[in-house]
């Protein structure tokens, strides 16, 4: 009887006995974030209740097992079982309180300063550091769980010994990778791209998605993502609408007719931006800039606060001014000359070709 019982006692009140101190531990984590509303720390502490549960399990279990004496033969299989669950658990604890320690950070940051350029800055940041922080606590994770092997401490001697021609060949090999990495954390504490800002890459327009330590996520206009290593921003130059103050100056172009009513185009423009609600009221002009010997190219300089609005700004302009015209001035839109050519003077309509006194040949 005692060898039946001592095994469900031990492994059972250690596994109740970590679920309960896990729930216990939630629900008082649940009652601080409705007494704290104004910081989201202990509401994201809470995503963390399955790998602490796990842990205190593994704990529990690890430490207990001896005591059950239950599959004697295979005790230090499961004890390494065991040890590894701890240590993989461990680990992903640690990332989830981290995370919850960060996204707090930011989001008091978030709270206090209202500049948008800032705030994507640190978003941007703490996002590449949360990467950062994952993927070195996952190595010791795993270097720890290699360490438990008695086989992997043997080699231990030679892996050091070989570590610096490994180092070479790795550093050699993996070049692309860490230029890389190293280029997503100047791009991260350099403030040369972030995550929302607009850019301009090889023509397409777009904004910025996605920012880890290897590659960058493009959000195009028209829902496409382009993806391309974050390395490329530190190498080539490129469009970013979103350094400095988010206003833009947008530019319209029609081609008219000679005997376009530039005057009334110009009333008409203000007429037009008035009514329109993403125009920023700080400039707008119309003047011509070319001619062409059918058409003259008429240019008009409109204000908005962001790139989104100033597009908004242009399509409307250029949509209304050339609906305007067509309905009030249609003589002002590009046409073909289809008039007879004007003779020089002192030419007859039909006269033939006559040769000068030094036998030149004049064709009318």
């Amino acid at each position: 009887m005692e060898n039946l019982l001592r095994p469900v006692i031990v492994v059972g009140g250690s596994v109740v006995l970590g679920v309960l101190i896990g729930w216990a531990t939630d629900r008082l984590l649940s009652k601080a974030d409705r007494r704290h509303p104004e910081t989201p720390l202990w509401g994201l502490l809470r995503r963390g209740r399955i790998p602490y549960q796990l842990v205190l399990c593994a704990a529990m279990l690890r430490g207990s097992y001896d005591e059950a004496q239950l599959l004697e033969d295979h005790r230090t299989g499961i004890g390494q079982v065991l040890t590894l669950v701890l240590i993989g658990s461990a680990a992903w604890l640690v990332i989830r309180i981290a995370a919850a320690i960060v996204e707090t950070s930011y989001s008091r940051y978030a709270r206090v300063h209202r500049d948008p350029a800032r705030v994507r800055r640190v978003r941007t940041q703490v996002s590449l550091i949360m990467r950062v922080v994952s993927a070195v606590v996952g190595v010791v994770a795993v270097a720890a769980m290699l360490l438990t092997f008695p086989a992997m401490r043997a080699a231990g001697a030679s892996l050091l010994a070989s570590a610096g021609i490994l180092g070479i060949v790795a550093g050699v090999a993996a070049q692309s990778t860490l230029s890389n990495m190293f280029a997503g954390l100047q791009i991260a504490f350099g403030d040369m791209v972030r995550i929302g800002d607009t850019v301009v890459v090889d023509g397409e327009w777009g904004t910025v998605e996605e920012i880890t330590l290897t590659f960058l996520t493009v959000r195009t206009w028209d829902e496409r993502r382009i993806t391309m290593p974050v390395s490329y921003f530190t190498s080539k130059p490129f469009e970013n609408w979103s350094r400095g103050t988010p206003q833009m100056t947008g530019i319209v172009y029609w081609h008219v007719d000679h005997t376009a009513p530039v005057d009334a185009m110009r009333e008409k423009l203000r007429d037009i931006l008035r009514e329109c609600p993403a125009w920023d009221g700080r400039a707008c002009g119309l003047d011509v800039t070319d001619t062409t010997p059918n058409t003259m190219q008429v240019r008009a300089l409109v204000t908005a606060k962001d790139a989104d609005d100033i597009w908004t700004v242009r399509v409307a302009v250029r949509e209304q001014m050339v609906r305007w015209l067509a309905k009030e001035h249609p003589y002002a839109l590009p046409r073909v000359n289809t008039a007879d050519a004007t003779l020089p003077p002192g030419r007859l309509p039909g006269q033939a070709s006559s040769r000068d006194r030094d036998g030149a040949v004049h064709r009318m």
